[in-house]
Protein backbone atom coordinates (compact mmCIF):
# COMPACT_ATOMS: atom_id res chain seq x y z
CA UNK A 1 0.00 0.00 0.00
CA UNK A 2 2.92 2.44 0.94
CA UNK A 3 4.58 1.38 -2.38
CA UNK A 4 1.38 2.42 -4.09
CA UNK A 5 1.42 5.83 -2.66
CA UNK A 6 5.46 6.55 -3.48
CA UNK A 7 5.15 5.65 -7.21
CA UNK A 8 1.69 7.67 -7.23
CA UNK A 9 3.39 10.60 -5.70
CA UNK A 10 6.78 10.46 -7.90
CA UNK A 11 4.36 9.97 -10.82
CA UNK A 12 2.66 12.83 -9.66
CA UNK A 13 5.90 14.72 -9.37
CA UNK A 14 7.06 14.38 -12.79
CA UNK A 15 4.09 15.06 -14.66
CA UNK A 16 3.94 18.35 -12.66
CA UNK A 17 8.01 18.99 -13.70
CA UNK A 18 6.72 18.15 -17.29
CA UNK A 19 4.01 20.32 -17.33
CA UNK A 20 6.10 23.50 -15.90
CA UNK A 21 8.30 22.88 -18.90
CA UNK A 22 5.94 22.89 -21.20
CA UNK A 23 3.80 25.84 -20.12
CA UNK A 24 8.07 27.24 -19.68
CA UNK A 25 8.35 27.06 -23.63
CA UNK A 26 5.08 28.02 -25.23
CA UNK A 27 5.60 31.41 -23.00
CA UNK A 28 8.68 31.77 -24.48
CA UNK A 29 7.61 30.99 -27.92
CA UNK A 30 4.61 33.13 -27.48
CA UNK A 31 6.21 36.26 -26.31
CA UNK A 32 8.87 35.64 -29.24
CA UNK A 33 6.28 35.26 -31.65
CA UNK A 34 4.44 38.49 -29.80
CA UNK A 35 7.57 40.46 -30.55
CA UNK A 36 7.64 39.66 -34.12
CA UNK A 37 4.33 40.50 -34.67
CA UNK A 38 4.57 44.13 -33.21
CA UNK A 39 7.83 44.47 -35.25
CA UNK A 40 5.73 43.97 -38.48
CA UNK A 41 2.76 45.67 -37.68
CA UNK A 42 5.64 48.74 -37.08
CA UNK A 43 7.15 48.22 -40.66
CA UNK A 44 3.88 47.58 -41.89
CA UNK A 45 2.49 51.20 -40.64
CA UNK A 46 5.08 52.65 -42.04
CA UNK A 47 4.92 51.78 -45.44
CA UNK A 48 1.06 52.28 -45.25
CA UNK A 49 2.26 55.94 -44.43
CA UNK A 50 5.02 56.25 -47.02
CA UNK A 51 3.28 57.50 -50.51
CA UNK A 52 4.84 59.10 -52.83
CA UNK A 53 3.87 60.48 -56.54
CA UNK A 54 6.12 61.38 -59.34
CA UNK A 55 4.81 64.65 -60.82
CA UNK A 56 6.76 65.30 -63.39
CA UNK A 57 5.68 65.53 -67.25
CA UNK A 58 6.59 63.04 -69.38
CA UNK A 59 6.50 65.51 -72.34
CA UNK A 60 8.27 68.51 -71.22
CA UNK A 61 11.66 69.08 -72.61
CA UNK A 62 12.49 69.74 -68.70
CA UNK A 63 12.87 65.93 -67.81
CA UNK A 64 16.60 65.43 -69.51
CA UNK A 65 18.92 67.97 -70.38
CA UNK A 66 20.96 66.42 -73.25
CA UNK A 67 23.94 69.26 -72.38
CA UNK A 68 24.67 67.90 -68.33
CA UNK A 69 23.19 64.29 -69.29
CA UNK A 70 20.65 64.93 -66.14
CA UNK A 71 17.76 63.25 -65.96
CA UNK A 72 15.06 65.60 -63.92
CA UNK A 73 11.87 64.12 -61.84
CA UNK A 74 9.69 65.93 -59.52
CA UNK A 75 8.28 63.92 -56.62
CA UNK A 76 5.48 64.95 -54.17
CA UNK A 77 5.29 63.26 -50.93
CA UNK A 78 1.40 62.04 -50.58
CA UNK A 79 1.82 59.85 -47.38
CA UNK A 80 1.75 61.04 -43.93
CA UNK A 81 5.68 60.68 -43.31
CA UNK A 82 8.28 63.01 -43.29
CA UNK A 83 10.60 61.35 -46.33
CA UNK A 84 14.29 61.31 -45.44
CA UNK A 85 16.01 63.95 -48.31
CA UNK A 86 19.80 62.80 -48.14
CA UNK A 87 18.80 59.76 -50.14
CA UNK A 88 18.23 57.29 -47.05
CA UNK A 89 15.66 54.32 -47.83
CA UNK A 90 15.18 55.62 -51.66
CA UNK A 91 16.41 53.74 -54.59
CA UNK A 92 16.43 54.98 -58.13
CA UNK A 93 16.29 53.09 -61.45
CA UNK A 94 17.12 54.08 -64.83
CA UNK A 95 15.91 51.61 -67.38
CA UNK A 96 16.62 48.79 -65.17
CA UNK A 97 20.24 50.15 -63.76
CA UNK A 98 19.99 50.85 -60.33
CA UNK A 99 21.88 54.73 -59.83
CA UNK A 100 24.21 54.68 -57.11
CA UNK A 101 23.24 58.03 -54.57
CA UNK A 102 26.20 59.92 -55.56
CA UNK A 103 24.45 60.19 -58.68
CA UNK A 104 21.38 61.57 -57.44
CA UNK A 105 20.97 64.73 -56.09
CA UNK A 106 17.77 65.55 -53.68
CA UNK A 107 16.84 68.86 -53.05
CA UNK A 108 13.07 70.07 -51.62
CA UNK A 109 11.61 72.38 -54.02
CA UNK A 110 8.77 73.86 -51.47
CA UNK A 111 10.19 73.88 -48.56
CA UNK A 112 13.31 72.67 -46.35
CA UNK A 113 12.01 69.05 -45.47
CA UNK A 114 10.11 66.21 -47.68
CA UNK A 115 6.66 66.41 -45.40
CA UNK A 116 3.45 65.62 -46.71
CA UNK A 117 2.97 67.89 -50.16
CA UNK A 118 5.88 68.81 -50.35
CA UNK A 119 7.57 68.13 -53.59
CA UNK A 120 11.63 67.28 -54.35
CA UNK A 121 13.45 67.50 -57.27
CA UNK A 122 15.18 64.53 -58.37
CA UNK A 123 18.54 65.12 -60.52
CA UNK A 124 20.12 62.25 -61.64
CA UNK A 125 23.32 62.08 -63.47
CA UNK A 126 23.07 59.25 -66.02
CA UNK A 127 23.50 60.29 -69.65
CA UNK A 128 20.83 58.54 -72.20
CA UNK A 129 20.29 58.09 -75.18
CA UNK A 130 17.37 58.87 -77.69
CA UNK A 131 14.39 56.55 -77.49
CA UNK A 132 11.64 55.84 -74.76
CA UNK A 133 13.43 55.17 -70.89
CA UNK A 134 11.92 54.67 -67.97
CA UNK A 135 12.97 55.74 -64.29
CA UNK A 136 11.90 54.08 -61.02
CA UNK A 137 11.76 55.84 -57.66
CA UNK A 138 11.35 53.65 -54.64
CA UNK A 139 10.88 55.37 -51.12
CA UNK A 140 10.57 52.97 -48.22
CA UNK A 141 8.90 50.66 -50.34
CA UNK A 142 6.18 52.80 -52.40
CA UNK A 143 7.35 52.68 -55.95
CA UNK A 144 6.43 55.00 -58.61
CA UNK A 145 7.16 54.35 -62.53
CA UNK A 146 8.09 57.64 -64.71
CA UNK A 147 8.17 56.86 -68.32
CA UNK A 148 9.98 59.64 -70.96
CA UNK A 149 11.23 59.96 -74.48
CA UNK A 150 14.42 61.52 -75.58
CA UNK A 151 14.48 62.72 -78.89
Amino acid sequence: MASESVSSLILFIAAMLLAAAIAGTLVTNVNDISNSIDTQSSNVQQQLDTDIEIISDAGSDAVYDDDTGNITVLVKNTGQETLADDGTGIDVLVDGSFISSENVDIEVVTGEVWRRGEVAEFTIDEPLESGEHRVVVDVGGDREVFEFYVP
